[in-house]
């Protein structure tokens, strides 16, 4: 009971127990349902399926896609493909990428449904990435035996660090559920506060840690995975400088106190943390 009670004030099971509760009890109003319901299935289909081909293609060093570009016009197709999910991810998290998402949805709605839209443009660029892909046709190596399993343990553990993390972050803001529940149930979105519980206590960036670690724990290397895995571990390392950058606005001298406290990228032994007793 001790336990249940725990898990229950954990404000990030909190909030989203909260927000599903007001979802579920959606005021009148036909119009605003089906835009909210339709943009949710959307949302999470699209995102379930990105997920998946990720897994997937990633498992098997990007060796199978549907790609069919010739060479050597696959190169410059695959590039546009790594390049074009890490530009728009930035440029929708900035100030002015975040007023042009408030009006991808026509109407009155658009606002609130901007955590939907993000995931859904995040979800469908991701899974271009992963089915549009042309691969090289060349495999250096795939794990046999011992080493296959092994590695695939970790890659197993490093998506479940991913989701971990997302959860830390809170689950309705990753997965895009808070914009359209929101909407459901005509409430303001109501954002988590700055991360510092589960991994973020840990270090500050877990979920761009998580996800390089993905890249490198796959049982069959590629030029192509190599490709992939070079460019967005750069990107997992260098883009959450600009994620600091407004949490030092929004937040100010608490989120100085908690960048003086974590470390970014590599946990702190015990005895090293700053105040540690």
């Amino acid at each position: 009971m001790i336990c249940w009670r725990a898990m229950l004030a954990d404000p990030r099971i909190a909030r989203l127990l909260a927000l599903i509760r007001a979802a579920l009890r959606p005021p009148a109003g036909m119009g605003r349902i089906m835009l909210a319901l339709t943009l949710g299935v959307i949302c999470h289909a699209t995102f379930a399926a990105a997920v998946l081909a990720m897994i997937t293609a990633m498992f098997f060093g990007l060796s199978a896609s549907f790609g069919t570009v010739a060479w050597p016009w696959a190169a410059l197709a695959n590039a546009a493909l790594i390049a074009q999910f890490p530009l728009a991810h930035s440029f929708f998290l900035s100030a002015r990428g975040a007023k042009v998402l408030t009006r991808l949805i026509p109407g009155p709605h658009g606002a609130t449904l901007a955590t939907t839209t993000y995931a859904i443009i995040a979800s469908a660029q991701l899974l271009a990435l992963f089915t549009l892909w042309t691969p090289s046709g060349i495999i250096w190596w795939r794990a046999e035996g011992a080493a296959f399993w092994t590695i695939t343990a970790a890659y197993t553990a490093s998506w479940l660090l991913l989701i971990k993390a997302s959860f830390d972050a809170g689950a309705e803001v990753q997965s895009g559920a808070l914009g359209w529940m929101s909407l459901l149930a005509r409430i303001r979105p109501v954002f988590p506060d700055m991360p510092t519980r589960g991994l973020f206590a840990l270090i500050r960036q877990p979920i761009y840690v998580a996800f390089a670690l993905t890249l490198w724990t796959v049982p069959v290397w590629t030029p192509d995975q190599l490709a992939l895995a070079v460019s967005y571990t750069a990107y997992c390392l260098l883009a959450p400088r600009m994620k600091e950058k407004r949490f030092a606005h929004r937040y100010g001298a608490d989120f100085a106190r908690y960048k003086a406290d974590v470390p970014y990228a590599l946990p702190r032994l015990k005895k090293d943390r700053p105040h540690a007793q």
